[in-house]
């Protein structure tokens, strides 16, 4: 995937291993420490906030990988979206990291090797 170097990759793959301990990516996005929690007290819901469990050293590859992939055009362009939405600037990378962590834990799944999206020709 672009910005996963060969050390990133290492971290990635000692924690993850092949992604068969993780039933969806969502489970490895919460192992990372990626995904949103809800604080609630009793009947008081505070809304989405980020988490401060997970892998500490695997949600740091994740946000340097991203950080990195905004060189290409697919990425940018992502963040961009979540920039225009509202976004700040680290919940936009926060939220691109999870997006890979969607597209990691299917080629982990299959099998695959990670292929460029194509843009459709009319």
């Amino acid at each position: 995937m672009p910005g996963i170097g060969v050390r990133t990759a290492a971290r990635i793959l000692i924690d993850v291993g092949d992604g068969s301990g993780f039933a969806t990516a969502g489970h490895l996005a919460a192992y990372a420490g990626l995904a949103p929690v809800t604080r609630n007290s009793g009947s008081s819901i505070r809304g989405e906030h980020p988490s401060r469990r997970g892998n500490k050293q695997l949600k740091r590859g994740f946000y340097l990988a991203t950080f990195a992939s905004l060189s290409q055009p697919e990425s940018r362009a992502y963040y961009d979206r979540k920039r225009r939405e509202g976004k700040h600037h680290v919940a936009a990378l926060v939220a691109l990291a999870r997006r890979r962590i969607d597209v990691l834990f299917a080629m982990l799944r299959d099998g695959t090797f990670y292929q460029p999206s194509t843009p459709a020709t009319a």
